[in-house]
This record gives structure tokens, sequence and C-alpha cells, in this order.
């Protein structure tokens, strides 16, 4: 359900999508199950003691979630929640969704068509003057840019379709310009493009940030090319999440001698369309189908499903940190599918499970 939000909404969204332990998915679950982020807070200690937590986890105060708001504002950035109708509808399609979004600058861009380039930080000149030339084409045939502002082919990427308009996505706060040397490119991003960001300002980005990041590139662009990448890449992590997303992914090809082509090769021996100019990125997009609906509504359910103690610790017994498909879970304990939802909210609560998107379950 597409809503505006009073301003102790707001508060309470930010409030519930910075708890501990509240990660997307959860974020997810607890609003479809209570309909008000209000509501999900004032549940939120009991349901953690259910699922096995002595202490409740930690709750953002509203002189917190203010002075979020406050830093935000300060910086000339906009706070935009997943239910609001300026939310990108590229990112509303995905299951889940981002709960929100920090934008700085021109945020109109972010439900233009986008193309995300990404690739090798270590780039060699040449993969970086084909990202600036293809970003370059790109912007001229009306498609936004979306990248991560990382040294090599972000950065390149960026930087040639800054008069068309490009979008970086910071795995930190709004703020957090990495690497030092960006700081002139971040700024034009801002004034001519828009930077988006899902943590709070003044984050620093850590390891763990990147999957998250990597996730509203590809979620906010029809297609993501990957220009250069090792077989490790994070570049391929974004490719991944391209494909279960229902996007293109292209790739560049590349010698068989330069390691910084091995993971793009990799990409088209897996299926990956072949980029070699924009035509390819021109072709691939008009077999896109869209982004469909709002994968979450963000209605309340009839009723809260309170879940039985013994279904949550049967539940972890089964966890491991491999990741298992709810459907599984659901078979295994001959429980109903209502029913364990509502006992992984309060075992992820707890920090014995995490919810993974696409319906997975790992050990927390």
């Amino acid at each position: 359900m597409i809503r505006g939000l009073t301003d102790a909404a707001r508060r309470d969204w930010l409030r519930l999508a910075r708890t501990e332990s509240v990660g997307p998915v959860t974020f997810d679950e607890l609003i479809r199950r209570f309909g008000e982020p209000s509501l999900a807070l004032a549940a939120l200690p009991d349901l953690a003691r259910r699922g096995g937590r002595a202490q409740a986890p930690r709750i953002p105060t509203e002189r917190e979630a203010l002075s979020e708001l406050a830093a935000g504002e300060a910086l000339g950035a906009r706070l935009i929640c997943a239910c609001e109708p300026d939310f990108p509808q590229a990112l509303a399609a995905l299951d889940p969704p981002p709960p929100l979004l920090w934008a700085r600058g021109r945020i109109e861009l972010l439900d233009r068509p986008a193309v995300a380039l990404v690739g090798a930080r270590v780039a060699s000149a040449a993969g970086q003057r084909f990202a600036r030339g293809l970003a370059a084409e790109l912007g001229a045939a009306g498609l936004v840019v979306v990248s991560g502002m990382a040294r090599g082919i972000d950065g390149a990427a960026h930087q040639g379709a800054l008069p068309t308009g490009t979008v970086a996505v910071l795995g930190g706060g709004v703020d957090d310009v990495y690497p030092p040397e960006h700081g002139g490119l971040y700024a034009q991003i801002a004034d001519q493009g828009c930077v988006v960001a899902e943590h709070p300002p003044g984050r620093q980005a850590q390891a763990r940030d990147f999957p998250r990041r990597n996730r509203i590139i590809s979620g906010l662009s029809q297609a993501v090319v990957v220009v250069e990448a090792e077989l490790r890449s994070g570049s391929l992590i974004t490719a991944r999440l391209a494909g279960e997303q229902g996007r293109e992914v292209l790739a560049v090809p590349g010698s068989p001698l330069d390691p910084r082509a091995r993971g793009a090769n990799d990409l088209i021996r897996q299926g990956a369309a072949i980029c070699e100019g924009v035509d390819d990125v021109l072709r691939a997009l008009e077999g896109f189908r869209g982004f469909g609906e709002p994968a979450s509504g963000y209605a309340p359910p009839p009723s809260a499903t309170q879940s039985d103690p013994r279904l949550v610790e049967a539940l972890a017994r089964q966890l491991s940190p491999t990741p298992i498909g709810r459907d599984e879970l659901v078979r295994a304990t001959g429980a109903s599918a209502g029913e364990v939802a509502a006992a992984l909210i309060e075992l992820a609560l707890a920090g014995r499970a995490e919810l993974m998107p696409g319906g997975l379950v790992a050990s927390g």
C-alpha cells in the first residue's frame, strides 16, 4: 500500500529499520504482520523473548531518530521510506525492498530507465575508457547510469554519464566519500546526479555493507553490464543479484590472459549477453519485462499469528549456516506457512536466524 507518513510514523519507520537484528526481510515481515511501525516496535521485546533472547534488541530512541533526520537534512539529503509514492518503483518491486533510502541530488533520476555499469577497482586503462564511452552513449540514449562510485570502472562510468544523469549508490551513509580521491566526483554527482545510501549519514562502509549496496545498484537498473571483473569480484555478486531480480545481465568479453577478464568471460559462459557497445545494451533492454507491481504492499494481515514455543525450537534445530527455503521448513515441521513465518520473525529478532531475500533462512 503506497501511502504518506506522518512525522511520528516516519520516525517510527526509521527506528524500526535501525533496530538491532532487523534486516530488510525481517522489517518487511513485521510491517506485513502489524501494519504500522509503532505497533511492530511495541511488540518487539516480546517477540524477541519468545525467540529465546534474554534481553530485547536495542531500539533507537526518538531522539536518535530525530538526530539522524537532522543530519540528513543538513546535507541536503532526503529520507524516502519504502511505502511512500516517491520511493523508486524499481526498488519497490524487490522482494523485499530496502525499508528506506537517503537520497541527495536529483531524486527524479531514480525513476528513470537505468543501466548499471560495474567492474574492477584496479581496472585497465582500456576498460575505463570503454566504461566511460559506454556510459556517455547510454546517457545519450536517455538512460541513467548507476554504479557504486568505487575506483576503476565505477568512477569511469559516473564520469561518462555526468552530463546526462548518473546515480551513485554508497555502501555507507549518503556522505561517505570513498575513495577519498573521488571527493570531486562525489560533489559533481550530488550536484548533477543523485547519491543514495541505505545507511545513516556519517556511517562509514564496512565489508558486510557491500552486498546490500550491490542489491540496490542492480535493483535500480533494468540491466547490469560488467566491464572487467576477476572471478571473486563483488561485481559478480551484483550480476547474480540482477539475475535473481529479473534484470538483464551483460558482460564485456576480454583477453583470457588478463585476470580482470575472467569474471566477465565466465558470466558470458553462463549465459550473460555479450556487450561490445551501446547497441548490445539497447537490444537486451528490448526484452526487459518491467518491474511489475511492488513486491510488498505493506498492508496488515487480518491477524497477527503467535508462534508455538515448541515450533520455535524445532525450527532453530533445522537451521544451519547453509541457507534453506521456507517451504522446506514448512515440510520438515508440518506447520503452516503462517506459523513458520511467525516463528522465524521471533528467531530473527533473537539473533538465532537470518532471514534472506528469496525466502531463504540461515542460522543467525
